[in-house]
């Protein structure tokens, strides 16, 4: 298991997208020690699918939580 920034995230997502998986392969192991075939493959195509979470609305301050809870 490993965390993956977002600059790596977008290293790998830019190589598999103009090169191939195989190319995002060797991206993420420039990032991470990642012998195996399988599971590299499996990791480039996890990240591969992210998408960037839309911003989430502001909470409203504390005091009107409370007030709401009433």
């Amino acid at each position: 298991m490993f965390s993956v920034s977002q600059d790596q995230a977008a290293a790998v997502q830019k190589a598999f997208h103009e090169s191939g998986e195989w190319a995002a392969v060797a991206e993420l192991r420039r990032f991470f020690p990642i012998q195996d075939n399988t599971n590299a493959l499996n990791a480039v195509r996890s990240i591969a699918r992210w998408t960037v979470p839309a911003d989430l609305p502001a909470k409203p301050p504390a005091a009107a939580r409370r007030k709401a809870a009433r």
